[in-house]
């Protein structure tokens, strides 16, 4: 049987080949078809029972299917992955184009809602179909016969394009690498970065030539952030900034392909009906409009602007006193900001890193899941995609709730970043609950010379957000897939539980259980952690302003068309409203931006600062139960919020979960003074 074609359980990794995707894929597309055509062919009145559901449970089988060759694309990019998933690409996107504009599918949903069985369905029923009609409209249903083939060439080809941008700088990043022959020019670099370094050289088959370091982010990152070598930060820095556009390989430049996307997206809008591609873009999400999206940004910026400017000056003033530097250029602002912080807090990221092995991150990880949430979380096995991979179930009261993956490591055949994705989907079926499994994928530096793996205090964070997202996914209690766990949530809502999660890597009680030396097994000090707090908003102020760069400059992008400058000259254009630093020129940062071009977020990027004001809001929740006493894992207060937030998935709009969990609307307040920024509030 092919593996792909067996939901009887977990993914079968063990066994799935790329010779599997295309017979599996092509069957399970035509057994929709069947089905559909069927179902918009009955004689007898649309109800949940004879409509909805088969069509739910067909359409299931597909994208769990579709799903493992998607996270293998993404996880395991070898050449024959690669192939057998761009091979189908064009055809999956296709058959959700046609679905999208099947106008008797759309007439027997409207028949549906339009009927006295509509009002006796629950909620989440209902939410699902009314759900189902906007996204009917937003892939064209309502458009004229003529119009239609060019509206689904149009989804074919933006898959096929966000694909190739991955591609392109998954390529391009794995393209270079500095290598170093003397040991002298490895000055300020850790012992573990250098032990890496020394490691991918052998790998390589080339330890003659001494260490290799590369883009990927366990290697770029802590070379900007601490070598004293500055001509090798200055050639990282600039082969970074550069990936994926015309300063490299012709045939890996991302310039002509942004060009396409946004001309593709813009057309789509049109078709529409609406004037830019941010109006559909917000269509499915929490803000209402454009504008509104745009003044939540600026208001940011006006309040974050004074703390950045300070940033910039005393980052400035330190760096031509202190190192000697004139000019601070952009390879030196992580380097010499260290340099300040190690000065001014007497710590490095590198010293806190040693108190963070991985066997100890992972236990208090799950300790304050356990305390919040009333679970357990035991290690367990199940066949995966690479050795590092580990398996992991959550149960309550004894009884199986949740599973995940989890890939700690990065790789070369690995895309960059973290995230987590959906593998199976909790939902209602013949033989019971179907347990929800989720994939939780970072890119940490790999262990070492028989070490375990030390993860930066950053990287902790990272950890934790994911699996905020992971806990959304698992911990639902909602049985109708479509609004289950993450699905049907609002897009600027759903970083909610994951920058929720964050707050507790800075909570003493949670880290003096998850940290031990790695040489000397002691906890973290409390006199480090101290000055990790008082460091905890070091830059703060430059940090929210890049983040609302990256937001206002994809909201405006995504604008409308007939203002469009070009893509380079309207970063420039957003840099001088609202940054104080600028990249040089030949900085082509859009060309690696994978957030909004293959990854959801068009438009969309602001979402993290929206969510970071109700995940703010929400933790304060925890915070006044610990100053009435309690802790910040106050369990009654954790279960509240697995019951409103986390339970609830997308049954209903984030605005009512948030609303029951708190009270209240949310406010800005909590996010001000966490980022040390509340004078400005």
């Amino acid at each position: 049987m092919n593996p792909l074609l067996d939901f009887s359980g977990l993914p079968r990794f063990d066994t799935v080949t790329p010779e599997h995707v295309a017979p599996a894929i092509r069957q399970l597309i035509d057994e929709n078809r069947k089905l559909i055509d069927a179902l918009v062919g009955a004689q007898t009145p649309a109800t949940w029972d004879d409509f909805v559901q088969p069509m739910l449970d067909a359409g299931e089988r597909l994208s769990r299917a579709w799903g493992v060759v998607g996270h293998l694309h993404s996880v395991n990019d070898v050449p024959p992955w690669r192939e057998a998933y761009n091979a189908l690409l064009p055809e999956v996107s296709s058959f959700y184009a046609e679905l999208g504009q099947n106008l008797a599918l759309f007439a027997r949903f409207k028949q549906l809602a339009d009927s006295p069985g509509f009002r006796e369905l629950s909620a989440p029923r209902r939410r699902i179909i009314e759900n189902d009609l906007r996204d009917f409209r937003l892939s064209g249903a309502e458009l004229p016969e003529e119009q239609k083939p060019r509206f689904k060439q149009i989804q074919e080809e933006l898959s096929a394009l966000g694909a190739k941008f991955s591609e392109n700088l998954l390529d391009a990043t794995n393209a270079h690498a500095e290598w170093i022959a003397s040991e002298a020019d490895l000055a300020g670099l850790p012992e573990d970065v250098r032990a890496a370094a020394r490691v991918a050289a052998e790998r390589d088959g080339d330890a003659d030539r001494g260490w290799k370091f590369t883009l990927h982010a366990p290697s770029y990152l802590p070379v900007l952030q601490f070598s004293d070598n500055r001509a090798l930060r200055e050639r990282m820095y600039r082969a970074y900034a550069t990936r994926a556009s015309e300063f490299g390989k012709v045939e890996w430049d991302n310039g002509p392909l942004i060009d396409k996307i946004l001309a593709l997206r813009d057309e789509e809008a049109r078709m529409l009906g609406y004037a830019s591609y941010a109006e559909v873009s917000l269509a499915t999400k929490m803000a209402d409009t454009p504008q509104q999206v745009a003044d939540f940004l600026r208001d940011m910026a006006r309040k974050a602007r004074p703390f950045a400017q300070r940033d910039v000056d005393e980052l400035r003033d330190f760096a031509g006193q202190e190192l000697g530097l004139a000019a601070l250029e952009p390879w030196d602002l992580s380097w010499a900001s260290e340099k300040l912080k190690q000065q001014r807090y007497s710590f490095s990221d590198e010293e806190v890193k040693q108190y963070f092995p991985e066997p100890k991150v992972l236990a208090g990880l799950f300790r304050v899941i356990e305390s919040l949430f009333a679970v357990k979380l035991h290690a367990d096995a199940a066949p995966a995609w690479h050795p590092d991979v580990r398996f992991f179930r959550i149960e309550r009261d004894g009884r199986l709730i949740g599973q995940f993956y989890l890939d700690l490591y990065a790789r070369e055949t690995k895309r960059g970043g973290a995230w987590m994705d959906e593998a199976i989907t909790r939902r209602r079926v013949a033989a019971g609950v179907q347990t929800p499994v989720a994939y939780l994928n970072c890119n940490f530096p790999a262990p070492v010379g028989g070490r375990s793996a030390t993860f930066s205090h950053d990287d902790v964070i990272t950890l934790f957000h994911e699996c905020g997202h992971g806990l959304h996914h698992l911990l639902t209690q909602v049985e109708e897939l479509p609004v289950s766990g993450i699905h049907g949530v609002e897009w600027d809502a759903v970083e909610l539980p994951s920058q929720f999660m964050e707050n507790y890597c800075w909570e003493w009680d949670v880290l003096t259980g998850m940290t031990a030396h790695a040489e000397t097994g002691a906890p973290l000090p409390r006199a480090l952690y101290d000055r990790m707090i008082a460091a905890k908003n070091f830059q703060s102020g430059m940090f929210t302003l890049r983040q609302v760069e990256f937001g206002l400059f994809d909201l405006l992008l995504h604008g409308a068309p007939e203002g469009r400058r070009g893509v380079m000259d309207l970063l420039a254009e957003v840099r001088a409203e609202v940054a104080v630093l600028i990249p040089p020129e030949w900085n082509r940062f859009p060309h690696s931006f994978s957030h909004i071009f293959a990854g959801g977020y068009a438009a969309g990027y602001y979402s993290y600062k929206w969510a970071e004001v109700l995940s703010a809001d929400a933790y304060e929740a925890f915070e006044e139960a610990a100053r009435l006493g309690g802790s910040t894992l106050d369990a009654k207060t954790g279960e509240r919020f697995w019951r409103e937030i986390l339970a609830v998935g997308g049954s209903r709009p984030a605005l009512e979960s948030f609303r029951a969990f708190r009270g209240r609307d949310p406010l800005p307040d909590a996010l001000l003074r966490h980022s040390g920024m509340a004078a400005s509030a």
